[in-house]
C-alpha cells in the first residue's frame, strides 16, 4: 500500500491531499486537515521544503504521524471492507455515530442535513431548499394530527400527500420535487438502519415539462445597445457577463480582477464553483473583456442576489422584452409559483445567464466543452437543462450527414 501527499491548488494556503494506492486496484484520495503555501512544498518529496523551520518541521511530523496511523488502520481492515475515496474521507472526518436516529420523517430532515454537514457535502442553498420541503411535510403532518413515521412512506402516503399539495395549489413540479426529497430522506434513513416500507423504491413522481426561458443573441445585442439609466448600467454588465460565462450567480457575482490570468495572449478566469467546489478555468469572451475594459480592468460592483434579480427585470423591461411567453412566476401573496403566459421580462432571473450561455452556444461549440463550462456531468442532464431531447442529437447528426453529402457532391463535380 503506497501512501503519498500532494497539492491540487496553487492558491495560498493550499490544502494537502493524501492518496492511497495498491496493486489490487485501490486508488483513493481525500483532503486532509493540513495546508501549506504551494511555493514552500516539495512536489517530488511530498513534504515541506524547509524542515529547519520549526513550523514546517511540526507540519512534517504531523504528516508522518497521520501516515503511520492511516497505514495501521489499513492493516487492520476487514476482508470485506471496501477501501475507496469515501472510506478515506470518513477516516479523515469521521461521520457522527448515530446514537438515536429519529424514525419520524420531519425530524429526519434535520438529521440528514447534520450528516451532510459533517462530511462537508452540502451547500447553504441546498440546506435552504431542504428546509422548504421539510416545512411542507410538517404542514401536511399537522393536518393528519399524528407523526409521519419513515416506515409509513408508501404508495398510499404518496397519493394522499400529492392530493394535499394539489388542494393547496402547489405547482406540479414542486410536488414532484417534494416527493423526491422525501424519498431521499427515507433511503438515507434506511442506510442508517431505520425501517422503511417495502414500497419505498416503487415511489416515483414526474413533473410537467417547463418552458425554458433564455436570452437569444439578438436580445442580448438589444440589451447591450439600449441606452438605460446610469444606475442600471452595472446590472446590465453583470447580465452580459453571466450570459457569456455560463456561471451561477453564486460564482459570477464573486468575480474579481485577481482571478484573471493571461496565457498565450488570452485572458482566463480561475475560480472554484461555490456549489460543486470544482476548480474552473474559463476563457473570457470578447463581450466580457469589453466590460472589463470599461471598468478599468475590473468587474462591476457586486450586489445581493435579491437586488440583482429585481434590477435585471427592470433592464429587460426597458429593452422591450414584453412579448408573452409561457413560464412560471412566484406570487407575492402565496409565495408559490404560478404557471401561465407572462411578459418575458417578468420571468427573467439570475439563472437566465447560465441557461442563455448553454442554449445559445449549443450546436456552435462541442457539447463536452459546454458541459465543462456549465458543470453538467452527463449529456442527458445538459440537454434537459436547455430543453432539448435526446432526439436533438439524432437531428443534428442527420444534418451533419446531409452537409457531408452535399460537400462530397460538390467535390465530385469539381
Amino acid at each position: 500500500m503506497a501512501i503519498n501527499y500532494f497539492l491540487q491548488s496553487k492558491k495560498n494556503p493550499a490544502p494537502i491531499y493524501v492518496r492511497i494506492r495498491e496493486y489490487s486496484g485501490i486508488d483513493a484520495k481525500a483532503r486532509t486537515k493540513y495546508s501549506i503555501n504551494p511555493k514552500l512544498w516539495s512536489t517530488s518529496k511530498g513534504q515541506p521544503k524547509n524542515l529547519a523551520d520549526e513550523e514546517f518541521k511540526k507540519l512534517h511530523e504531523d504528516l508522518i504521524s497521520f501516515k503511520a496511523k492511516l497505514n495501521a488502520r489499513l492493516n487492520k481492515r476487514q476482508p470485506n471492507e471496501t477501501i475507496n475515496t469515501q472510506w478515506l474521507k470518513d477516516y479523515i472526518n469521521p461521520p457522527p455515530v448515530p446514537e438515536s436516529l429519529p424514525d419520524g420523517l420531519v425530524k429526519y430532515f434535520d438529521k440528514y442535513v447534520d450528516f451532510k454537514k459533517s462530511s462537508n457535502e452540502i451547500t447553504a442553498s441546498s440546506i435552504k431548499k431542504i428546509n422548504v420541503f421539510k416545512q411542507l411535510v410538517s404542514r401536511y403532518e399537522s393536518t393528519l394530527r399524528q407523526e409521519i413515521k419513515i416506515s409509513h412512506v408508501n404508495l398510499a402516503f404518496q397519493n394522499n400527500f400529492e392530493n394535499y399539495c394539489r388542494d393547496n395549489k402547489y405547482a406540479p413540479n414542486t410536488i414532484a420535487m417534494a416527493v423526491r426529497y422525501i424519498k431521499t430522506m427515507c433511503r438515507h434513513a434506511r442506510i442508517n438502519g431505520i425501517e422503511t416500507h417495502q414500497q419505498l423504491d416503487g415511489i416515483t413522481s414526474k413533473g410537467e415539462s417547463v418552458k425554458h426561458i433564455y436570452l437569444s443573441f439578438e436580445e442580448l445585442e438589444k440589451i447591450e445597445n439600449k441606452k438605460i439609466p446610469e444606475n442600471l448600467e452595472d446590472i446590465r454588465d453583470w447580465l452580459i457577463i453571466s450570459c457569456y460565462t455560463g456561471q451561477r450567480i453564486s460564482d459570477f457575482m464573486r468575480f474579481t480582477k485577481e482571478m484573471i490570468r493571461v496565457a498565450d495572449g488570452k485572458q482566463y478566469i480561475e475560480f472554484t464553483q461555490e456549489k460543486t467546489k470544482k476548480i474552473m478555468t474559463l476563457p473570457l469572451h470578447k463581450k466580457v473583456i469589453a466590460i472589463l475594459n470599461k471598468h478599468d480592468g475590473d468587474f462591476p460592483k457586486a450586489l445581493s442576489d435579491q437586488k440583482y434579480n429585481d434590477y435585471i427585470k427592470d433592464v429587460c423591461s426597458l429593452v422591450g422584452l414584453k412579448q408573452k411567453v409561457e413560464g412560471s412566476i412566484k406570487r407575492t401573496d402565496t409565495q408559490r409559483k404560478e404557471t401561465g403566459s407572462f411578459e418575458k421580462f417578468k420571468l427573467v432571473c439570475s439563472h437566465i445567464g447560465r441557461r442563455s450561455f448553454a442554449t445559445n452556444f449549443y450546436g456552435k461549440i462541442p457539447t463536452p466543452l459546454l458541459m465543462a463550462a456549465t458543470g453538467h456531468t452527463t449529456e442527458k442532464m445538459f440537454l434537459r437543462y436547455i430543453g432539448k431531447s435526446d432526439a436533438t442529437n439524432a437531428q443534428e447528426l442527420s444534418k451533419a450527414f446531409d452537409d457531408l453529402e452535399h460537400k462530397e457532391i460538390g467535390q465530385n463535380k469539381k
